[in-house]
C-alpha cells in the first residue's frame, strides 16, 4: 500500500511540474484564463519574469517527483535514517589519577 501511495505522489509531482514548466509559455493555457481579465493580474502575467518564476517552480516540483521516483525504484528512502546517540568519550577513571 505504501508503495502505491509513494508512486502516485511521485507521478503527481512529475505531472504538475511538467504542467508548470510548459503552461506559462503556451498561449492556450497562459493567455486564455479567467484571471487575465483583472488589470493587475494581467500585467503580472504579461511579464516574462513571472513566467520564468512559474517555470522555475515547475522544475523544482518535477525534480522532487523524479527524486521520489528514483528512491522508490532503487529502494532508497528519501528520509535520513535515525541517528544513534554516541556514548560520551570519558576516561575509565574520573578524575584522572595523579
Amino acid at each position: 500500500m505504501r508503495f502505491v501511495t509513494r508512486l502516485l505522489i511521485a507521478a503527481y509531482l512529475i505531472e504538475a511540474g511538467i504542467l508548470l514548466i510548459l503552461a506559462p509559455w503556451s498561449p492556450y493555457f497562459w493567455d486564455r484564463n479567467r484571471f487575465g481579465g483583472l488589470p493587475v493580474i494581467a500585467a503580472l502575467m504579461a511579464s516574462d519574469y513571472v513566467r520564468g518564476a512559474v517555470s522555475g517552480v515547475g522544475v523544482l516540483t518535477a525534480l522532487a517527483g523524479l527524486r521520489d521516483l528514483f528512491a522508490l525504484i532503487f529502494g532508497r528512502s528519501s528520509r535520513m535514517p535515525p541517528r544513534t546517540p554516541e556514548p560520551p568519550l570519558l576516561p575509565d577513571r574520573w578524575p584522572p589519577a595523579p
